[in-house]
């Protein structure tokens, strides 16, 4: 076994720079690649690629990566894991060595499946699995017999078979973002899949990479710490065998990786952070520590972890409707006013009642809203949008928008043609018992034919109850703080942030820039203040955790982003812009902890 092992992340999402692999490979010594594209959207949209071609359903811009640096892996001895196959990883794999024939290039494939149960729902449901969205407890009934995809997030067993086959390639559909990076440091490393703090150092580990660059210097508050942005430095883990690692990247490379990049990505879509679930760990990231080493290089250690559960999450999508969206550009002297106009005479004109509909002002409040500062904007694109089952409803509203170009007021521009009808696909997150899934791996030959063949199953036996716990801490505690000389800034003067999605929820973690100020916010930041400041937007619960080791607080938006993914008609339907509307609002501060921030 070795007593190290480096993992490069190749990108976070479906739609990352393809160029990253390469540069993973050529920038300097890797054992291990790890790419993720598989968010809950991208499954929508594979499925409907699906649906009009059989043959497709996975990542297509991940074959041309694979086959323009298959022979430099070979060569460097380096393998890939990766949830490319997205719903059909078998079509996938077979696609990139039918490439590699015709260069004459042999790479060894195993392919991760087991995770496509929409064709065994009738099977699970109703004996076996209640299929209950976790997140707002609906019934599955209402939905099922609109349902298009079904995906278990399957673990690290599969890919640890997948790694013992020696393939230079795993190709896996959904599998959850970190056990990609986790399943080679158990392969290597020889843990076992009941030691649970190093398996929670990998969780960890996975997180912090599993989004590329936004943990070497992407989407990070004081962005203008980053001195390159060109030749961004993907990160890269380096973890030993006692579960503390190294974060850093490619020298030579932009970007940044410091203890404040990495703070900021611990946070990112974070739920509970005492409780991390995946299906091989439940971990507590409370005792986590972090320490800079050197420019671009931080240590993270002391990752606790607590026994895996029962059951596996299900990411489900379902046909929901339809939604379209229009836009035009108001210009000229008191454009806001004219805007309002125009909304106005829009929807008075369509007189048609919608299940949903949305304007948005952008150049003036469309992501932020109520939060924005008072701005008179020289020019606004004005976004109208609607929702609805009615498909005649949907057409008569991509109808309506050019009629006002010549019978409104002046200083507009055409930005398209009519608003295209869109089929909205849904997201149901839910949850299987593990005892009802098995994982398959196949090993392919270098025509692409299934030569071995290997089932996994998802049960190891060491599973535990998981009972969620609330572990807020109520702020109310004694104000120490009343004879202090308050002075209003914006919150980034004294804190980080980043947010994020998870269906209809939004989370912001908050990363004090002090001791001090974290202690003060930790009394006077409430969940009740948040709600209050996200007043137009957040139409459900706050919740709060606390990262006393991070000087970091988590609120939790619920009911905040129009239903979430596809569904939504927000122009920021995954959160990713709330965290600069907080940072951006004013906050009562003592004076005398802004001397040394």
């Amino acid at each position: 076994m070795k007593n190290k092992i480096r993992i490069a992340n190749a990108g976070g999402f479906w739609g990352d720079d393809l160029g990253v692999l390469r540069r993973q490979l050529e920038g300097g010594e890797v054992d291990y690649i790890s790419s993720d594209f598989l968010a809950e959207v991208t499954m929508s949209i594979l499925r409907k690629q699906q649906l009009k071609n059989e043959d497709l359903g996975y990542v297509g811009d991940f074959v041309d990566q694979i086959v323009d640096v298959a022979e430099l892996m070979k060569e460097k001895k380096v393998r890939m894991l990766t949830n490319a196959g997205g719903i059909n990883p078998l079509a996938c794999a077979r696609k990139i060595l039918s490439e590699l024939n015709r260069k004459g290039v042999d790479l060894k494939i195993a392919v991760v499946i087991g995770d496509n149960i929409i064709d065994r729902i009738d099977e699970f449901y109703p004996e076996k699995a209640s299929f209950t969205d976790m997140e707002t407890g609906d019934d599955f009934a209402h939905i099922k017999e609109n349902i298009q995809s079904a995906n278990v997030y399957l673990g690290v067993p599969p890919l640890l078979k997948a790694l013992e086959s020696g393939a230079d390639l795993i190709l896996a559909g959904r599998v959850t973002d970190t056990s990609i990076t986790m399943a080679p440091m158990i392969y290597e490393l020889g843990w076992e899949l009941d030691d649970w703090d190093r398996l929670a150092a990998g969780l960890v580990a996975g997180h912090i990479i599993e989004c590329g660059a936004q943990a070497s210097g992407g989407n990070f508050t004081d962005w203008q710490k980053v001195s390159r942005w060109d030749n961004m430095g993907y990160p890269i883990v380096e973890m030993n065998s006692d579960g503390s690692f190294e974060v850093y990247k490619h020298p030579d490379t932009g970007g940044l990786i410091s203890r404040d990049t990495i703070r900021e990505q611990l946070v990112y879509e974070m739920g509970d952070p005492k409780h991390y679930i995946s299906p091989d760990v439940v971990a507590d990231f409370s005792q986590l520590e972090l320490k800079e080493l050197a420019p671009n290089r931080v240590l993270v250690k002391n990752a606790k972890g607590h026994p895996s559960t029962h059951f596996l999450k299900v990411s489900m999508a379902y046909e929901d409707g339809y939604k379209a969206v229009s836009s035009i550009v108001i210009s000229g002297g008191r454009v806001l006013n004219k805007a309002r106009e125009f909304e106005k005479i829009f929807w008075q004109r369509l007189n048609t009642d919608y299940k949903k509909t949305n304007t948005e002002y952008i150049g003036y409040n469309a992501c932020h809203q109520n939060l924005v500062e008072d701005i008179d904007p020289n020019e606004i694109l004005l976004r109208f949008s609607v929702y609805d089952d009615d498909l005649d409803k949907i057409k008569r509203f991509s109808t309506s928008i050019a009629p006002l170009i010549l019978s409104g007021p002046p200083g507009v521009a055409v930005t398209g043609g009519r608003a295209r009808n869109q089929q909205v696909i849904t997201y149901w997150p839910t949850l299987i018992p593990k005892t009802l899934i098995q994982a398959t791996v196949h090993i392919l030959d270098t025509q692409g034919e299934i030569k071995e063949t290997y089932d996994i199953d998802s049960v190891l036996g060491n599973e535990a109850d998981f009972i969620p716990q609330d572990t807020t801490v109520d702020p109310s505690q004694g104000d120490h703080y009343s004879d202090m000389e308050m002075v209003n800034v914006p919150l980034r003067q004294v804190c980080m942030a980043r947010s994020g999605d998870k269906g209809d929820t939004f989370n912001i973690g908050v990363l004090a820039r002090s001791e001090e100020i974290y202690h003060y916010l930790k009394l006077k930041l409430t969940p009740e203040i948040i709600k209050r400041m996200f007043a137009g937007i957040c139409k459900g619960r706050v919740k709060r955790y606390e990262l006393d080791n991070l000087l970091a607080l988590n609120f939790l938006l619920e009911e905040s982003l129009d239903g979430g993914g596809t569904k939504s008609l927000m122009i920021d339907a995954q959160g990713k812009t709330m965290a600069s509307a907080f940072l951006n609002q004013s906050f009562p501060i003592p004076r005398t902890y802004l001397k040394d921030i």
